[in-house]
């Protein structure tokens, strides 16, 4: 699906040309047009990506090949950026969505194979603000990377939830198969976030120290915000981190206890009652010259040392406070 708008003087002036169209806007200096290819056919990509703006192949090639990572490559005369959007719910868990931009002095294109709540969210905007939206494409660019940044703020509070989660259970008696999967699927979850905040964040220092020349000195200080916003989730994120190897180390260090505490008990029972199975062995063999078994108190005797043997090894096991 295609999508274009084109703005004059900073307004909206049209929108969802066709592709004669756009190629007459494409050539009008005095406009910006923003495209957004959302899920694109491949007649599509070639149509808009190389008819219309003649990008790069290698450029148009990351585009339709995901990428794990945030990447800024700055061409001859446009930017070509990879960024990530993520989404959390209980129900289908941390996923990530990449958009891919196109930055030149006049547009802006962006591709993304999925729905993305922040391109939505900024298509509508450009619908329904009747005012002054954007006088140039870096202020597009801006608007669309400051709302894929506002949207890992619910999902750090997400994450968050079920970091509080598990620390309340890490004490309680949970089947431990189930416990240590979640806390390495959360582990995973943020991660992976770290893995995407850092990068993106590197990525956005750059342009905010006016690296690129598509982006004008006055726009500076919104990307240096944006900047700053990834700098604060990415120490959230670290700190979350830190606090869920804790609750995992505390949890290691109760499952040991608990264990020993087992091996101790198991090991005061056999204490106990290895003085009857030393003895009753010792009687029980079937020699056939045992001066105790033709003696008449034989049985007594055998069991007072059982007894007496029993008590002397529950003394010293209560002293050692084994149990």
């Amino acid at each position: 699906m295609i999508q274009s708008f084109v703005f004059s003087d900073g307004k909206l002036a049209g929108r969802d040309l066709e592709i004669e169209a756009l190629r007459i806007v494409r050539a009008d200096k005095g406009l910006v047009l923003w495209v957004d290819l959302e899920n694109p056919t491949d007649e599509e990509i070639k149509t808009i990506l190389e008819g219309v703006f003649q990008f790069h192949p290698l450029a148009i090639e990351d585009c339709m090949t995901p990428s794990s990572l945030p990447k800024i490559e700055d061409y001859e005369d446009y930017l070509f950026v990879v960024t990530h959007a993520v989404e959390f719910t209980r129900t289908t868990k941390f996923a990530t969505m990449e958009v891919d931009m196109f930055h030149g002095k006049d547009y802006l294109v962006t591709f993304h194979r999925t729905a993305v709540p922040s391109v939505t969210i900024m298509r509508d905007r450009m619908t329904k603000n009747a005012g002054v939206i954007a006088r140039g494409p870096d202020r597009l660019a801006h608007t669309l990377l400051d709302l894929i940044v506002d949207h890992y703020g619910p999902v750090m509070d997400e994450l968050r939830s079920e970091l509080e989660e598990i620390e309340e259970r890490m004490l309680a008696r949970t089947p431990e198969k189930e416990f240590v999967n979640e806390l390495l699927h959360v582990r995973g979850d943020f991660s992976r976030l770290r893995t995407i905040i850092r990068p993106q964040r590197d990525m956005i220092e750059k342009l905010a120290r006016g690296e690129s020349k598509m982006i004008r000195p006055i726009m500076l200080p919104y990307y240096r915000d944006v900047r700053d916003n990834l700098a604060r989730l990415d120490e959230t994120a670290i700190n979350y981190h830190e606090r869920l190897m804790l609750a995992f180390d505390i949890f290691l260090n109760k499952a040991a206890f608990e264990a020993n505490e087992g091996i101790k008990f198991l090991t005061a029972v056999t204490a106990v009652t290895l003085p009857a199975v030393i003895i009753g062995g010792w009687y029980g063999m079937n020699f056939a010259h045992m001066p105790e078994l033709q003696w008449r108190h034989g049985y007594l005797y055998a069991w007072t040392l059982m007894l007496t043997m029993t008590l002397v090894m529950i003394f010293y096991i209560k002293k050692k406070k084994w149990f």
